[in-house]
């Protein structure tokens, strides 16, 4: 919905200003290998109906305080694998598939966000291989038979402008779906035509595939089955910006984010909103009522938890533990430079993050949390999406999805 770019401290400060990065677009990425510890043993996710919030990493008790060294659960940083961004696991928990940086892509504008191809590795860094082989790469998804991904590209319209996967305004046209096996073979084009259409990710069940179209400024969700075929469009909002879907256990729900085009570059950081909505255009259900940037939400197997990104302290980009019931979420990460694009693994027990080296947003790495102390993982699933009861005096907007 968020590719993996390089743009330094001041040009991404100047392109944040209405926030730049989306589900799908990534941040920068210049070339590097780096080492990694060995995977911490996963322990056993907690059962029953533990309150996975309120056993998430605490707030510093003072303001200014420096982050205690036991703040985070244990963090790893994946070895061997050049800067790499917006990662996902497959269903044996083990392999990922990412955004990476990558010298045969086609490198971005100066200040622009691009430059990456699609790369499958395992979350020890002992594998790896590369899915595209021109042009740029963005979103990418493994279907659940871990036999074909689906993911964003330009590989056949590098003709056109390049664009800038980070800034709605000029989101790259030419970019399209595709299905390829897990080696890279028997890449298939899925869409044709002169739009964007990225932040894409797949239904549990494998039937559909939801993803981002932006038409004429517009952007909203759409579906359509794992051949291509029976494409529907899901969200027909005006003003809300759709993108970064994915979907619930239950096969039918969708967690997105949205924005509103009206307060693009107006309202800095731009606010964002967290939404479900079934992929056939009903029951939109606001689950956030701040004015602040709720960036980047992904579902935990548990149908009721999900993480995402919030700015805190001095423009810092931190990861949260977040509830559809609502409530206060509950603080992941600690880390002075950049953490965002988290994603979950299918049994719950690891989560994938990308943090920066060094300045804001440059040197993006790829990451891995030890989540299993949580109880966030496929058992906690009761078979249905949680309500919501907006909080007294919330904002909320009731808008139709159609």
């Amino acid at each position: 919905m968020q590719s993996v770019n390089r743009i330094g401290v001041m040009a991404l400060t100047l392109l944040l200003a209405p926030l730049l990065i989306v589900g799908c677009g990534s941040p920068d990425q210049p070339a590097a290998t780096a080492e990694g510890e060995a995977a911490p043993a996963a322990e056993e996710a907690a059962a029953g109906d533990t309150d996975a919030v309120s056993q998430a990493s605490p707030w510093p008790e003072e303001e200014g305080a420096a982050y205690p060294a036991d703040a985070e659960l244990p963090v790893r940083q994946i070895p061997n694998i050049p800067e790499a961004a917006e990662a996902y696991y497959a269903p044996d928990n083990y392999h990922v598939i990412a955004q990476t940086q990558d010298p045969d892509a086609t490198p971005p504008e100066e200040r622009k966000a691009g430059g990456a191809l699609t790369w499958i590795f395992t979350d020890d860094g002992e594998k790896k291989w590369r899915i595209g082989d021109r042009g740029q790469d963005a979103c990418s998804y493994f279907f659940p038979d871990m036999k074909r991904v689906v993911f964003t590209s330009t590989r056949d319209n590098m003709d056109m402008p390049i664009g800038n996967w980070s800034d709605e305004r000029e989101y790259p046209q030419g970019a399209e779906l595709y299905i390829a096996d897990l080696d890279g073979s028997n890449v298939q084009r899925l869409t044709d035509n002169e739009w964007y259409e990225a932040e894409v990710s797949i239904s549990p069940n494998g039937e559909w595939i939801v993803f981002g179209r932006q038409i004429d400024g517009k952007m909203d969700l759409w579906r359509m089955r794992s051949d291509g075929t029976e494409e529907e469009q899901i969200t027909f909002t005006d003003d809300w910006q759709e993108g970064a879907p994915f979907y619930l256990p239950d096969n039918e729900t969708i967690l997105t984010r949205a924005w509103k085009r009206s307060q693009y570059g107006q309202v800095r950081p731009t606010p964002m909103t967290v939404f479900t909505v079934k992929h056939d255009g009903t029951e939109r259900t606001q689950r956030t009522f701040d004015d602040t940037m709720n960036w980047a939400p992904y579902p935990a197997p548990d149908g009721r938890h999900y993480v995402f990104v919030r700015i805190v302290e001095d423009n810092n980009w931190e990861i949260f533990l977040g509830d559809l019931e609502g409530g206060e979420p509950k603080r992941l990460t600690y880390n002075k430079s950049f953490d965002g694009f988290p994603s979950l693994s299918p049994d719950g027990t690891k989560m994938l993050f990308t943090r920066s080296h060094g300045g804001f947003m440059s040197n993006l790495f790829t990451y891995v949390m030890d989540v299993s102390s949580l109880g966030i993982g496929p058992d906690g699933w009761t078979g249905e999406v949680p309500a919501i009861t907006p909080p007294e005096g919330a904002s909320g907007e009731p808008v139709a999805a159609r």
